[in-house]
C-alpha cells in the first residue's frame, strides 16, 4: 500500500476532476522540461504536472499522480489542496522551479524513496524525519502501534511502560508516547546510520516521557541505563526485520535504499524475532503484552516461537489489506 495515496486518497477524486475539466492537452513536450533552466519561460502547471505523472508512470510508480504533486508541491511550498486551487487557475510555474521539479522528478523516477527525496514521512499524526540510513515507516505499522497504544490506554494504572525494540525513526515509540502521554514510553536502536534520523525526531517531537537509548535490542544497553525496567514493562512493541536473508524484495525503493540491518533476519527472517521474544521476558511484567509486526506468511512460526518461549495466548491479527501481519502474546 502507498503510504501517500493511504493518507491522501480523499483528494484523488478532486484532482481526477481537475485534470478532466481544467488542463487541456498539453503544449509542453518532454524536451521542454528537460530543458528547463531557471532562465526558462515560465510552464503552465497543469503541464508540468502531467509530464511529472507521464515520466513517474512510466518508471513503474503505481500512484505516479500522487508523487508527482506531492513533489511539485514541496518545491512551490504548496500543500495539494492549494495545488489543486492553482490548477484551476491556469497557475504558471517559473524555469527556476520547473528545473528543480524535473530534478526531484528524475530522483523520483530512479526509485529513490519519495520519502528521502521529501526528508519526511507521515505516521499517524506524526510528521518524522527521514533519510538514507533509517527504514522508512509503513503505513501498516501504524496500525501495530495503534495496538501499542490501545494497550497501554486500557491500563488502569497511572504510568504505564510501554518499550520499542529496534525503532528504526522512531515511529512507534514516538506514537506512544505523544497519545499516551502519562505512559513512559522507551526506545532501543543500535544502527550508527538510523540514530542521528531517531535523535532528530526525538528531539522534535518526544516529551519528557519518551527516552531513546542507543543499543541492541537485546536488551543490556537498555536494563544498564533503565535497571528498573526490568519485569515492570506493560507492552513491548517491535517491527524487527523479517525477511530471510535470501530473499530479494520486490520493490527497488527496498531493495535498494532501505538499511539491511532494518530488512534481513537471518536464514528465515526470524532471528531477531526469537530475540525479542527472550529479551521481552526478561523486561515485560505478568500480563505484560508482546506485539510484532511480520511477514503474511510467518505468523504460524512466530506463535510456535512465543508459545515454546512460555508466551500465552499468541495470536495473529491481518492488516487492513486482510494480510496476516501481526502476532501478539501475553507474559505468563
Amino acid at each position: 500500500m502507498n503510504l501517500f495515496l493511504y493518507r491522501w486518497g480523499g483528494t484523488k477524486a478532486f484532482f481526477d476532476y481537475v485534470a478532466r475539466t481544467h488542463c487541456t492537452p498539453s503544449s509542453v513536450t518532454f524536451k521542454d522540461i528537460m530543458n528547463s533552466s531557471p532562465h526558462a519561460d515560465d510552464i503552465a502547471l497543469a503541464d508540468l504536472r502531467q509530464w511529472a505523472m507521464e515520466v513517474l508512470s512510466a518508471a513503474g510508480i503505481l500512484e505516479a499522480d500522487v508523487d508527482a504533486e506531492l513533489l511539485i508541491g514541496h518545491v512551490l511550498n504548496l500543500s495539494r489542496g492549494e495545488l489543486a486551487s492553482k490548477l484551476i487557475t491556469g497557475f504558471t510555474v517559473s524555469g527556476e522551479s520547473a528545473l528543480a521539479i524535473r530534478q526531484l522528478v528524475e530522483r523520483r523516477a530512479g526509485r529513490e524513496p519519495l520519502q528521502h527525496i521529501l526528508g519526511v514521512a507521515w505516521f499517524r499524526s506524526l510528521t518524522l524525519q527521514v533519510g538514507p540510513g533509517v527504514f522508512v515507516p509503513r503505513p501498516e505499522t501504524e496500525q501495530l502501534a495503534g495496538m501499542a497504544i490501545d494497550a497501554l490506554r486500557s491500563l488502569a494504572e497511572p504510568s504505564p511502560i510501554g518499550v520499542d525494540l529496534g525503532t528504526g525513526s522512531g515511529a512507534i515509540a514516538l506514537a506512544m508516547a505523544t497519545e499516551v502521554p502519562h505512559a513512559s514510553i522507551y526506545a532501543v536502536e543500535k544502527s550508527p546510520e538510523a540514530l542521528p534520523w531517531t535523535s532528530k525526531n526525538f528531539s522534535a517531537l518526544g516529551g519528557s516521557n519518551a527516552h531513546l537509548v542507543p543499543g541492541d535490542l537485546v536488551g543490556d544497553e537498555l536494563l544498564e541505563t533503565f535497571p528498573h525496567l526490568e519485569g515492570s514493562v506493560a507492552v513491548i512493541a517491535s517491527n524487527p526485520p523479517y525477511i530471510p536473508v535470501d530473499a530479494i524484495p520486490r520493490d527497488p525503493e527496498v531493495q535498494l535504499f532501505d538499511p539491511a540491518l532494518a530488512l534481513y533476519g537471518g536464514e528465515d527472517g526470524l532471528d531477531v524475532v526469537r530475540q525479542v521474544s527472550q529479551v521481552a521476558l526478561v523486561l515485560g511484567r505478568p500480563g505484560a503484552a508482546l506485539m510484532l509486526e511480520h511477514g503474511e506468511l510467518q505468523g504460524a512460526d512466530i506463535r510456535n516461537i512465543l508459545s515454546a518461549d512460555g508466551w500465552r495466548a499468541a495470536a495473529t491479527h491481518r492488516d487492513l489489506t486482510g494480510r496476516d501481519r501481526y502476532t501478539t502474546a501475553t507474559r505468563p
